[in-house]
C-alpha cells in the first residue's frame, strides 16, 4: 500500500509563527498552496482520503480531492494537543525539547509526545489490515514528524525538523 501524507495549507498560526490554535481555517496562502498541490497530484487514482477532523485539514482535503475520493475523518490525525501553549510564540519554550521523543520535560498541559506518536502509531498498525493500493492523509506537521519516526525509526529521538511544510506531501510503503 503507498500512502501518501500531506500537511494543511498555511494557517494563522503558522503565519504568526505561534502554536496551534485548535481549530483555524486556511489563509489565502493555505488556499493558494491547497490548489497548487491540487494540480500535482491530480493524476493519482486514491483509494480513500482519510483527514484529521481539523477545519484545516478537512478545508485542504477538500480543495485537493480532484477525483472525489470518499474522506474519512480519524480524531488520531489530529495534531499534537499544545495544551496551554496555543497561541504562545513558537521561541516560548525549547523546540528542539518539546520535539525530542527522548525528553523528561513537560511543557506545561502539552500532550506528550510519546502519547502522541502512540496515537498516531495506532493508526497506522490499524491502517495496515486494510486492502487499500493507495491512500491519501491529510495531517498536519505533526503527524507527519510520528509518520517519520514509524516509517525511518527513532534514531536520536529529535524531531523538529522532520516534519512537513504546509502542503508538502511525503510518499510511504505501508
Amino acid at each position: 500500500m503507498k500512502l501518501y501524507i500531506v500537511r494543511h495549507g498555511q494557517v494563522p498560526h503558522n503565519d504568526l509563527k505561534q502554536y496551534n490554535i485548535a481549530d483555524e481555517d486556511l489563509t489565502d496562502l493555505g488556499i493558494k498552496q491547497a490548489c497548487n498541490l491540487k494540480d500535482k497530484i491530480n493524476n493519482i487514482n486514491f483509494d480513500i482520503i482519510i483527514s484529521s477532523p481539523l477545519v484545516r485539514t478537512r478545508h485542504t482535503a477538500e480543495i485537493i480531492n480532484a477525483n472525489n475520493t470518499n474522506v474519512i475523518f480519524d480524531d488520531r490525525l489530529k495534531e499534537r494537543d499544545c495544551g496551554n501553549l496555543s497561541g504562545k510564540p513558537l521561541d516560548f519554550v525549547n523546540r528542539e525539547e518539546y520535539w525530542n521523543y527522548n525528553t523528561t520535560l513537560q511543557y506545561g498541559t502539552s500532550e506528550n509526545i510519546k502519547t502522541f506518536f502512540q496515537r498516531v502509531f495506532s493508526f497506522l498498525d490499524e491502517l495496515k489490515t486494510k486492502e487499500y493500493k493507495n491512500v491519501l492523509i491529510v495531517a498536519h506537521s505533526g503527524v507527519s514528524k510520528a509518520f517519520s519516526g514509524y516509517f525511518e525509526g527513532i534514531k536520536d529521538g529529535r524531531f523538529l525538523n522532520r516534519g512537513l511544510n504546509n502542503c508538502e506531501m511525503k510518499e510511504y510503503e505501508l
